[in-house]
């Protein structure tokens, strides 16, 4: 009904058009006649002469009609009133004042018109309508835009210029989209005509047509649903600077949902919107292509179905066709959502997640898992099958350490040049394509600046990678590994300085253009969205060069340790262990003093027995959290632990109790004692785990009896057997969801992964048999086997002559799950102290102290009655973890 409007205006407008030319036979010989007002301005009069014709004037022009012998340009100053309407019957030529001194400044002949042209503005200019419903408004538009020496078509095709829409959809919307036709709102052809007699206004302007674009979300009504906060609010400003309104779930006039598939399983119940469920996609390629894109690309319950298997997509596909009412396509959806949902959770995305994990490295099967989330591979993945090859339960006992370094090696370099290869082929070339061109998000200077230093980095690993897949098909004990790096060395020392020296200018460059560029920046949302970057963003691909020559000396001097000094590959690898650290030396000596660096020497100093290695210059700190421990591998239950987290290592170390200190010296003056305390190292060294040993990081949901629990999966490269450490989060400042996905996002960068998420599992406690109901039991009891094994004089601490108030602090203080309060306030103190009385027994106390128990036992007793019970250990099958 609309396209027929349009074409109904457009089909009577051209059709008098040639009825009006069609009787009359124009002259060759040309004349210029100046009508009424015209005549009297000299600035026309000046430039008529300029065309070396005749010039008149005349008071009307009417006088003139009937002589053909000459083609008579008429300049009037009004295109309306009888003068004008009798010109425009007549068989000759209406110009205005702007067109005839544009033409004059351009020095231009007259023109052959057949339609009044009051401007030149929109000479040239092909146009087509959509979405137009009323006449009188179109035909008022086609008017303006012939006396502006446009013209008008019915139909998209490529002599088009312009598309004029009123709205956001529609076969010519979609045409205009793919192509790169400028789709202009209503206001630009108005704009132009209010400016008719400005002789430098014309319609191809670019701020004249980036001003009057039509907005890629006009006329819509966007809910964004399963977004952070934060990006929430990001969202909602691009929106209303694109022309869109936001609204709520549940607004009936809403007409897009979009949502956020890495956080939402399930469909939107939307039984009485219709609306388009999208992805973020479809928003941010609307944004960067300004235009809206076809929905159909983007639909979120495509996605949903992309990540089934194909069989349980053509059985609901047939039950649809079956059923096709609105109660089953319900049931359909949530079929979906528990499917999916079940995927997520057990991180069983593929049958053979179900068998038993046998690769050598845990980066090898993290990298290879069946996760539709994983997706970052090397251009060259299936050769890495013939490594995985060896990869078997049976062979893994028979591989050497040295064997399984190597391997672990040859992982994470396919890890990062999948990464490199994503950043040249997902980002660097296709912005470099659009250089140049009227689409360009980049020009060539900012495009040089982000990306230029970086395809040699990709060109030496990407042959290195080649040689070391072929060492690992022919693997042999005495094959060299560091004639491999000697042989590129000297690539690395010119491919990597100039990347790293200059990658602050990288990312200051990419801020900027990310910040000043709508554009370029929905350009990094689109591709943030696509599985090969793993939800990161450019800067956190483009950083991991500057992580990996690190990752590569560590790795050879792993391999180096498990090589014997008769092996002739020892003296290679020392060789190229020095080759390498010399590149990072000659990269890094600007870069040492960095603030986490910084950090990592006051913690050195802070734990007792720490290992010397924890400082080194390619080692910088994240963050610190306090932990009890649930299991018993590492200090003991209920042992209040401290994890520092690194970007390459966590250092568990194990939190001093100052009334547990107080013990060793009872008789010493409370002065003399304060002052050895306050000297004395506040942390124990318990162990230092790499992060490419933590093979899982287990989430345990959130219950009324278990609060911040997770656990680690742990196996070092020569233990056959995996380990697992159970922890619950003490320190309330410390959001335990951010912490897993900070710990997992350096565990992934370890590894040189992209998708960190493919380390973070979620399971209930049960499933682990974790229970934190008498973890504080542990602490006490170790107290007093701590006082028996050291027959010392503990009645000042035990004594039972005190009140039961002073009773309680003292027990409290000596004996506290939470450790040290001296960092908190006085309040805190108390209230932190005031904790054990409600989960100890103080029947233990009999059996540390001498001789009965005085009245204020009784008085005391009331502070705990729970039952002694025996603390329980995380005891899960390993088989069964594996298959999660």
């Amino acid at each position: 009904m609309e396209e027929q409007s349009v074409h109904s205006s457009i089909s009577d407008i051209n059709s008098e058009e040639a009825v009006r030319s069609e009787p009359m036979i124009i002259p060759r010989k040309k004349r210029i006649c100046l009508i009424g007002a015209a005549g009297d301005d000299p600035a026309l009069g000046a430039a008529a002469q300029q065309f070396s014709v005749p010039v008149l004037k005349s008071e009307t022009g009417l006088e003139h009609i009937e002589d053909t012998s000459y083609c008579t340009y008429f300049i009037l100053k009004k295109f309306e009133g009888p003068e004008y309407d009798a010109l425009h019957k007549s068989a000759h030529r209406i110009l205005g004042p702007t067109a005839l001194l544009q033409l004059a400044e351009k020095k231009d002949s007259l023109p052959s018109i057949s339609r009044p042209m009051y401007t030149q503005a929109m000479v040239g200019t092909v146009v087509v309508f959509t979405g137009f419903r009323k006449k009188d408004e179109l035909t008022k538009l086609i008017n303006m835009i012939h006396n502006m020496g446009g013209s008008i078509r019915k139909e998209m095709g490529a002599k088009v210029t312009h598309l004029i829409a009123n709205c956001c959809g529609g076969d010519k919307y979609r045409y205009a989209v793919t192509f790169r036709v400028p789709i202009m709102s209503m206001e630009w052809v108005t704009a132009l005509w209010n400016a008719k007699d400005d002789i430098s206004s014309y319609g191809n302007n670019e701020e004249l047509i980036a001003t009057y674009k039509l907005k890629p979300f006009f006329g819509a009504k966007v809910c964004f649903f399963g977004f952070p906060d934060e990006e929430k609010r990001h969202m909602c400003e691009v929106l209303h600077q694109q022309g869109g309104e936001s609204t709520e779930i549940d607004d009936p006039n809403c007409t897009h949902v979009v949502v956020d598939e890495s956080n939402v399983n399930a469909l939107p119940d939307l039984a009485s919107v219709r609306a388009h469920i999208v992805k973020a996609e479809w928003f941010w390629t609307s944004v960067q292509n300004e235009g809206a894109a076809d929905e159909k690309e983007y639909l979120f319950e495509d996605y949903l179905e992309s990540v089934l298997s194909p069989t349980i997509s053509v059985r609901r596909d047939s039950q649809q066709a079956a059923t096709p009412s609105t109660a089953s396509t319900r049931r359909k959806r949530k079929r979906l959502a528990e499917t999916l949902s079940s995927l997520v959770q057990n991180g069983a995305d593929s049958p053979a997640l179900h068998k038993r994990r046998s690769s050598i490295s845990d980066a090898g099967h993290l990298s290879v898992s069946g996760s539709f989330l994983d997706c970052t591979t090397s251009p060259d993945k299936p050769l890495l099958d013939e490594v995985e090859a060896v990869n078997t339960d049976s062979s893994r006992k028979n591989l050497s350490p040295r064997h399984q370094v190597f391997l672990e090696l040859v992982q994470t370099e396919s890890n990062y040049v999948g990464i490199l290869s994503t950043i040249m082929t997902l980002f660097k070339s296709p912005l470099e394509d659009l250089i140049d061109t009227t689409g360009e998000l980049l020009n060539g200077t900012e495009a040089k600046i982000i990306f230029g230093n970086f395809p040699p980095i990709y060109e030496v690993h990407k042959k290195m990678l080649e040689e070391l897949r072929y060492s690992a098909t022919h693997w042999m004990e005495d094959i060299s590994i560091g004639n491999i790096f000697l042989k590129f060395a000297p690539d690395l020392v010119k491919a990597y300085p100039p990347y790293v020296n200059f990658f602050e200018n990288t990312k200051e460059m990419l801020d900027q253009c990310d910040q000043n560029k709508p554009r370029f920046h929905a350009f990094l949302k689109v591709c943030q969205t696509k599985p090969e970057c793993g939800r990161q963003s450019l800067k956190e691909l483009l950083i991991k060069p500057v992580q990996r020559l690190p990752s590569i000396s560590l790795l050879l001097n792993d391999i180096l340790k498990h090589t014997s000094k008769n092996n002739p590959d020892h003296s290679a690898l020392e060789l190229s262990i020095s080759s390498i650290k010399e590149v990072m030396t000659y990269i890094n000596e600007d870069k040492r003093k960095t603030e986490g660096q910084l950090v990592m020497f006051d913690i050195f100093n802070e734990i007792d027995n720490c290992p010397p290695h924890l400082v080194s210059s390619h080692r910088s700190f994240i963050g610190k959290c306090d932990v009890m421990e649930l299991s018993e591998g590492l200090s003991g239950r209920g042992d209040h632990l401290v994890l520092f987290l690194f970007t390459d290592t966590l250092e568990i170390c194990k939190k001093r109790s100052k009334a547990f200190n107080s013990l060793k010296s009872p008789n010493t003056a409370n002065g003399l004692h304060t002052t050895k305390l306050s000297q004395g190292k506040p942390y124990k060294h318990i162990r230092m785990l790499s992060l490419s040993t933590i093979k899982k990081v287990v989430d345990i949901r959130e219950t009324d009896e278990c609060h911040k629990v997770f656990a680690l999966m742990v196996r070092s490269n020569q233990e056959l057997k995996e380990k697992l450490f159970s922890f619950t989060i003490t320190d309330e400042e410390v959001n335990k969801t951010n912490y897993l996905r900070t710990l997992c996002r350096q565990m992934a960068n370890t590894v040189c992964k992209a998708d960190a998420d493919t380390f973070l599992i979620s399971l209930d406690s049960h499933q682990l048999e974790i229970d934190t109901s008498d973890v504080a039991l542990g602490t006490l009891s170790k107290a007093f086997k701590f006082a028996s094994r050291t027959r010392m004089k503990v009645g000042r601490a035990f004594s039972f002559n005190k009140t039961p108030s002073k009773l309680k602090r003292a027990m409290s203080t000596m004996m506290s799950p939470f450790g040290s309060t001296n960092s908190l306030t006085p309040a805190s103190q108390q209230l932190a102290q005031m904790r054990l009385a409600s989960c100890n027994n103080i029947n233990e106390l009999g059996n540390g102290g001498s001789g009965s128990p005085s009245r204020d036992d009784v008085l005391v007793a009331p502070m705990s009655v729970q039952p002694t019970r025996k603390a329980k250990c995380s005891s899960l099958s390993m088989a069964s973890l594996r298959r999660l």
